[in-house]
């Protein structure tokens, strides 16, 4: 049966991202076995809108990676011993060891988000909190944690798609939550508590760096890249991580908001 024209373009997409990812694959185990031969300690935080596609990007990064080395960590909410703990303290006992790559989905910046849009903290406690992460982040940096923090972005309409699959998908189901119903409904909230965030908490030694996410292909082969460039270990093969600046941004302190995302 012959193919169309459509269908052969797919199958040539499909064989170029497995080709791309494999070879970004193959640069993070070499990057991970420097990590463990030096001790060193890499913290990568990663934030963005309901089904922005974290869970995909982390699968891509950590497939092939040594499972004793690399941790991701994605907290539940607060217990009711841990709200009355210092803010960071559950976060702080997640953070890398000598030699550990631990990924965080969502992290303490949930305050900056969530919290603040849902009502789930109090203004005092949201202000506590953009008035002292700067200064937390910097101690740990301090300490010889390198830290990269991504915050993937994506369309109201691409968002309203993936809920719209994730709520008739029954191997996503687990993904469903009360959230998700408000992520549309407060689109503008969400978007202002980003814009703040991002201006806030951007700083020189530890910027956010934005992904358009709207493709989930291109997102993962980007953030790979990006990545992998911001990252020290002998053999790096450098052709290979050219990321494209319609898609990968560094948050600039001049920067007042995100420029609109195509559909």
């Amino acid at each position: 049966m012959k193919k169309s024209k459509n269908s052969s373009k797919s199958s040539a997409i499909e064989l170029n991202y497995d080709a791309e990812l494999r070879l970004l694959q193959i640069e993070l185990v070499k990057f991970q076995s420097h990590l463990i031969k030096n001790g060193e300690q890499l913290l990568v935080i990663l934030e963005g809108r309901d089904t922005a596609g974290k869970d995909g990007t982390i699968k891509r990064i950590t497939e092939h990676l040594s499972p004793r080395d690399t941790r991701v960590v994605a907290l539940n909410k607060p217990s009711e011993r841990e709200a009355g703990e210092w803010y960071f303290q559950r976060y702080v006992v997640e953070l890398p060891s000598a030699g550990e790559f631990t990924i965080f989905n969502r992290s303490w910046y949930n305050r900056a988000g969530v919290e603040k849009v849902m009502g789930f903290c109090t203004n005092d406690q949201y202000k506590q909190f953009m008035s002292t992460v700067n200064d937390f982040e910097s101690l740990l940096i301090g300490s010889g944690i390198h830290l990269i923090k991504y915050y993937l972005d994506i369309s109201k309409a691409e968002q309203a798609l993936r809920l719209k699959e994730r709520a008739t998908d029954p191997l996503k189901q687990w993904k469903i939550s009360p959230i998700d119903q408000q992520a549309q409904k407060k689109w503008n909230a969400y978007s202002d508590a980003r814009d703040l965030m991002l201006s806030t908490t951007s700083s020189v030694d530890s910027p956010w760096t934005v992904i358009n996410a709207n493709n989930k292909k291109v997102t993962h082969l980007n953030l790979l890249r990006d990545l992998l460039s911001r990252v020290k270990y002998p053999g790096k093969d450098k052709k290979i991580l050219k990321t494209d600046p319609n898609i990968v941004w560094t948050w600039s302190p001049k920067s007042t908001k995100l420029p609109a995302l195509a559909p």
